[in-house]
């Protein structure tokens, strides 16, 4: 009798959690990870466009030359790539050129796959308490992956821009920590993804999602992180400055035609407004109670004031989008994660024309913005599990804490 218990037991929680034959396998781990190898094997023949200005920027980083080491940025502008991102472009310098670089690319493809677990967890611990479906969370997050793999595969394969991987890694990193409460963490892996690539600060405002004792303190510890990455070079060579002047062209097909800007490279004002509205949109969020969905708001300051359009830019909506299906609204389907897909990476493909296309990334950031500031949305009240008997209560807590570790 009690071999019988524990055999359905063991199928409950298997169905429960998904797993395979009872292997540490989850059935929508694995079509993830057959979904990412089959965009990995088509995508990487193309593959490394940018790989070169990783490899350019670690080797003049550690090199002895006047034009590298601490003066790397005032000598070469054009590198707008972190200290973190030229560290870690570092560990693959050992392998032949062409080696290194699918190595890279193949490394950068599995974080995409650990960044969706990471977000499963997130909603877990999000909604611990409240009942979850665990099955149902993992539906929404194969949904919602089979759309976020391809934009990941075009930043992390087509273009190997390494330090958008990680500044897009270390504040799904962050957001995970949120969910768990751990303030000091959040710093840290804010800190590192903006000491990955600048554009990451518009992310700031998760700190305000912490409880308001740990605001300062946490603030302090993310300042001074991003000090210790980025002041070595602005003392080491005052020129450093002059990096964050640095412009792009101002393609046709970028939002800003739609605001009349038509100079021929980036505003002065472009930069500065772009942070100020990220970091804006972000806070509102989290004062309407919507921390998930920060990350959203401020890729969408990026697109929409951007100069460039680089399909690679849309990664870090489809993260922003994933995190608010996943953690910010409860239905089965991720709707914003497929039209974003659609949108900006189908508009980019199938819109001849220019200016519709920017019109496209523009009408996206609006009704996005707008969806998850304004639209009604409902969270699940938790429930006394287990009624009135608190040993009910504390196993009830227990099992779903259990299935936390599943849901990703």
């Amino acid at each position: 009798m009690r071999g019988a218990r524990s055999a359905r037991a063991t199928t409950d929680y298997e169905a429960a959690t998904g797993r395979i034959a009872g292997l540490p396998v989850r059935r929508h781990h694995v079509l993830l990870v057959a979904w990412t190898v089959l965009w990995f094997l088509l995508v990487e023949p193309s593959g490394g466009f940018s790989w070169h200005y990783l490899r350019q920027g670690e080797e003049l980083l550690f090199s002895g030359r006047s034009d590298g080491g601490l003066s790397l940025y005032a000598h070469h502008p054009e590198l707008q790539i972190g200290p973190v991102s030229l560290g870690v472009a570092r560990l693959f310098d050992p392998f032949p050129p062409h080696t290194g670089q699918v190595l890279a690319e193949a490394v950068m493809s599995g974080l995409g796959l650990v960044m969706l677990v990471l977000i499963g967890r997130t909603a877990a611990w999000y909604y611990l308490g409240t009942g979850t479906n665990h099955r149902r969370l993992q539906q929404r997050l194969l949904i919602a992956g089979l759309a976020f793999i391809p934009m990941w595969v075009e930043v992390s394969v087509r273009f190997a821009h390494l330090d958008d991987v990680l500044a897009l890694f270390f504040t799904t990193l962050a957001a995970y920590e949120l969910s768990r409460g751990r303030a000091t963490l959040v710093a840290v892996h804010l800190a590192l993804a903006v000491d990955s690539k600048p554009w990451a600060l518009a992310f700031a405002p998760l700190v305000l999602a912490l409880p308001r004792p740990a605001w300062l303190r946490t603030a302090l510890c993310f300042a001074g992180l991003v000090a210790v990455a980025w002041l070595p070079f602005y003392l080491g060579n005052l020129d450093t400055v002059a990096a964050a002047k640095f412009t792009i062209p101002n393609q046709p097909a970028s939002s800003l035609r739609w605001f009349g800007v038509t100079d021929p490279a980036t505003p002065w004002w472009d930069r500065p407004t772009q942070f100020a509205l990220g970091l804006g949109l972000g806070s509102l969020a989290v004062w309407r109670g919507r921390w998930p969905a920060v990350v959203l708001l401020g890729a969408d300051a990026r697109i929409l004031l951007d100069p460039s359009v680089y399909t690679y830019y849309t990664a870090s909506i489809l993260l922003g989008t994933l995190l608010w299906d996943a953690v910010g609204q409860q239905r089965l389907v991720p709707w914003w994660s497929w039209i974003a897909l659609a949108a900006l990476y189908g508009g980019t493909l199938l819109i001849p024309s220019d200016s519709g296309r920017g019109f496209v990334r523009l009408a996206f950031v609006v009704l996005s913005a707008a969806y998850v500031l304004l639209w009604p949305t409902r969270r699940t009240r938790r429930p006394r599990a287990g009624g009135g008997d608190p040993r009910g209560r504390r196993t009830a807590r227990r099992r779903e804490r259990t299935l936390v570790g599943a849901a990703g």
